[in-house]
């Protein structure tokens, strides 16, 4: 029989371990966001589906149409622009800058159920709304159902 010791800081730091591994994967996760980021600002989107099509919005403030790029590359979709700095602002002293101006670029991959060929972009106010809609093939089908011989 063998004797174990008793370390009464094994338990601190198995849960100190714990806690490196946890912050560690944040770090990761953030940083695969940092990587979209590189690219530029990093834009907030949300994604949802109305009825037979699926909606994305995106928020660039002060970004006009003329400013904006939406491109389809197999089935990612990639939304590109820049957003200016307010030219009364530029070469004065500036106290405060909390808005970020720049290009930015965001890229969401969609799955085969969306028509990537009928895309439609609008740009209103700063917010950037993408609607594609589904394929035929994915969309519901009705299937009525015949009287049948007995």
């Amino acid at each position: 029989m063998s004797l174990i010791r008793w370390d009464p800081y094994r338990q601190m730091r198995s849960f100190r371990n714990a806690m490196d591994r946890f912050f560690e994967e944040s770090i990761r996760r953030m940083r695969g966001e940092e990587q979209e980021m590189e690219a530029g600002l990093y834009i907030p989107v949300d994604v949802f589906e109305s009825g037979d099509h699926l909606v994305i919005t995106a928020v660039a403030p002060g970004a006009k149409p003329e400013d904006l790029d939406v491109s389809v590359s197999g089935n990612t979709l990639t939304v590109r622009g820049e957003i200016k700095q307010d030219p009364e602002s530029e070469g004065k002293d500036v106290y405060f800058q909390e808005r970020m101006y720049g290009p930015f670029s965001r890229s969401i991959t969609l799955s085969s159920e969306y028509d990537l060929d009928k895309v439609e972009a609008t740009c209103s106010n700063g917010i950037i709304r993408i609607t594609v809609p589904k394929s035929e093939e994915a969309k519901p089908k009705q299937i009525k159902v015949k009287a049948g011989q007995a």
